[in-house]
């Protein structure tokens, strides 16, 4: 082998973090308070509370390895926590705010967090779980809506003192930077460590023109939680290239978030399907009240987006939706869907198909399905099975190596997702395996029945689940929330179905209900809808 005469180079954020200061000190960053008051500040202004904040958390004694966590809002203070604790060879462990104060103590112990830097507004949160975590030593509250409580260490105060300086260590490209847990849906919530070498590359690749294209004259907006998943990456990216950020605080209903784009002329915004499916509706109710023309694409990803919902954006109100498949072991996108050169004269019907799927891997990620046994299957549009990938940012195991039997002998990761694959790389997903309904022997995509009724004109939201059945085993049952004003039918919306599957695939029963339970990244919670109507055709058998 003849070796190349290249420069090892370390990939670490510590690069980014310095580059924003030297390239791009006068980008700005707009956070929204909790009051909705606006701060403003620019990368120059970052930079220097970075290094301020390095400075304190190796006053209070933080070392490299040791893990700080944050329990907070999107905000310019966690942005600063996102690059001077991976910076400074610490490890920031972000907490999902939306977990039960049981899952909170659990992840925070598990995790062996040293430091937490919480929003005062979320101190009571804290205080459910914070004897449950006995490594923690400091807590420092960030004053979003007041000061600091007697005996606590205010954010503000203890950067006050700080130099605009701090000496970065050389930091070893594949130490850990960020410690995300999993949902949990599945027994215990899991660990997955990112290093700064896959977080480097992951950003690199996402700001590719084939992916989101980030760059300088974007304005960033992650609706997607920065605890969530590291809020897709999307805070990476815009400080990477440069771009204005724009942080919406607590407020994530649709009005606020719409004035928050209007008004700071958002170009890339991300986030879950619910999140869209709200400002849909109301962009639908008051078309002309916001002005989105910046808009360049909205990455929609966290579970399948209705095709209905990306039609509609883009026929309505001229907004272009990306669909895009990750999860946290994945650092934390994996696939996104755009459309190849050659589909430029595909049919409306083709390309809205395409875009609805979950796309093809980003580069580096490789991927394949399997049967139950193991088997590699066929690309060929229709065979379901469950999703496994690789690359160079995947988790190889997880942080305690809880659940590692997620990882194949061959250096696959096990998704757990049900899909199907066609020959030119499209991914759809058509289940969770937890969640696929297995009904006389034959499988039964839940999610596709999904985004078929969302389709119909009445209804808002759907989610289709196993029930029980004393002859099938299990039958789908779907729970539908209907639009303000409107309503249907069961015959109505079966025969909507029966269009466009076969007719073993129609729901038995529908349960029409005011709000489907999500989990705390805004997924539909099938398990909770299982728990409570699980045995309704067995109680029903009329149905």
């Amino acid at each position: 082998m003849l070796t190349g005469r290249m420069m090892n180079f370390p990939l670490t954020l510590t690069h980014f973090l310095e580059r924003a200061r030297t390239l791009y000190a006068r980008s700005e960053i707009v956070s929204r308070r909790p009051d909705r008051s606006l701060h403003r500040y620019t990368y120059a202004d970052f930079y220097r509370r970075a290094c301020r904040l390095a400075g304190a958390l190796r006053r209070l004694g933080v070392k490299p390895g040791d893990r700080v966590a944050s329990l907070c809002w999107n905000h310019h203070q966690h942005l600063e926590l996102y690059f001077a604790v991976p910076a400074m060879g610490a490890v920031l462990h972000t907490l999902n705010l939306r977990l039960h104060p049981n899952d909170l103590g659990y992840i925070a112990r598990h995790a062996e967090d040293r430091v937490l830097v919480v929003d005062r507004s979320l101190l009571p949160l804290f205080e459910k779980f914070a004897g449950a975590v006995p490594s923690i030593e400091r807590v420092i509250v960030i004053p979003d809506d007041g000061p600091a409580p007697s005996g606590r260490l205010d954010y503000e105060q203890l950067l006050a003192p700080e130099p605009d300086t701090f000496d970065f260590p050389k930091v070893d490209e594949h130490a850990a930077a960020m410690l995300c847990y999993t949902s949990g849906t599945t027994g215990n919530p899991k660990g997955v460590l990112f290093s700064h070498r896959s977080t480097v590359l992951h950003t690199l690749v996402s700001c590719m023109a084939d992916v989101l294209g980030v760059c300088g004259e974007d304005a960033v907006l992650p609706v997607v939680p920065m605890f969530h998943a590291a809020a897709w990456g999307l805070p990476y990216d815009a400080v990477a290239t440069g771009a204005k950020v724009v942080m919406p605080g607590p407020h994530l209903d649709p009005a606020s978030l719409l004035d928050l784009m209007a008004q700071e002329r958002v170009t890339v915004a991300g986030g879950v399907p619910t999140i869209w499916l709200g400002i849909l509706a109301l962009l639908d109710q008051e078309p002309k009240r916001w002005d989105l023309s910046a808009m360049r694409t909205m990455a929609i990803g966290g579970s399948a987006a209705p095709a209905a919902m990306i039609d509609g954006f883009q026929k309505r109100h001229g907004l272009v939706v990306t669909h895009a498949w990750g999860m946290s072991e994945l650092n934390p996108v994996g696939t996104l869907s755009r459309l190849k050169r050659h589909h430029a004269d595909a049919d409306d019907a083709t390309k809205l198909s395409l875009r609805a799927s979950q796309g093809f891997p980003l580069p580096f990620v490789d991927q394949r399905h399997v049967s139950d046994t193991g088997e590699v299957l066929p690309w060929d549009g229709s065979t379901m099975g469950e999703l496994e990938v690789r690359g160079p940012w995947v988790a190889s195991s997880y942080y305690g190596d809880e659940g590692n039997d997620r990882f194949t002998k061959d250096g696959w990761f096990k998704t757990g997702d049900v899909v199907t694959i066609d020959s030119e790389g499209y991914l759809r997903i058509t289940d969770r395996s937890k969640d696929v309904i297995k009904s006389g022997g034959e499988w039964i995509s839940s999610v596709a029945l999904e985004n078929a009724l969302m389709a119909h004109p009445t209804v808002l939201e759907a989610a289709v689940f196993a029930g029980r059945h004393a002859k099938w085993d299990e039958r789908p049952l779907a729970a539908v929330v209907f639009k303000p004003g409107q309503s249907a039918t069961k015959e109505e919306l079966s025969a909507h179905l029966e269009k466009h599957f076969a007719k073993y695939w129609v729901p038995d029963a529908y349960l029409f209900v005011q709000q489907i339970p999500r989990t705390s990244t805004g997924k539909f919670l099938k398990t909770k809808l299982r728990e409570e109507y699980g045995d309704y055709l067995l109680k029903n058998p009329q149905e």
